[in-house]
């Protein structure tokens, strides 16, 4: 199984930002589409960074309020790991796990392409699983 299939699910359609907007319009956005991070790029559809509700945190932290007038550039996590539709579901679990986070810009001739999160993953996993254990039963039945 790898991302491809979970792109075929879910859509490839992901929300952006530019990194000259602020982090109240980050906030918004993200409130708005109720999820977790937004891809930075530029004009092209280039990933620039990625910012994420932990960037937005820590920011807020460091620099209180004026942190929401900021320019997302200050926040975002610029070296971004990136994934394509080839990559397992399993290596895209041990990038997460190793890198500590959730979300993975997939990208296609250097253009983002669509993303997955750790929810989805988890749910293409757990299918995959169900898909295993109704194999082995109507194996064991059939035999």
């Amino acid at each position: 199984m790898n991302v491809k299939a979970i792109l075929e699910d879910k859509g490839r359609a992901v929300e952006t930002i530019g990194p000259n907007e602020t982090l109240a319009v980050a906030i918004n956005r993200l409130v708005e589409h109720g999820i977790g991070a937004l891809v930075v790029t530029n004009g092209d559809r280039k990933v620039v960074g990625i910012v994420s509700e932990r960037d937005i945190v820590c920011a807020i932290n460091k620099h209180g309020a004026a942190a929401l007038q900021q320019s997302v550039r200050h926040a975002m996590t610029a070296k971004v790991n990136l994934c394509t539709e080839n990559h397992t579901i399993n290596q895209v679990m041990e990038i997460m796990t190793t890198g500590r986070f959730r979300h993975l810009p997939v990208v296609k001739n250097g253009q983002l392409d669509g993303i997955v999160s750790i929810g989805d993953v988890v749910k293409k996993r757990i299918e995959e699983v169900e898909h295993e254990a109704e194999e082995i039963i109507h194996y064991i039945w059939a035999g």
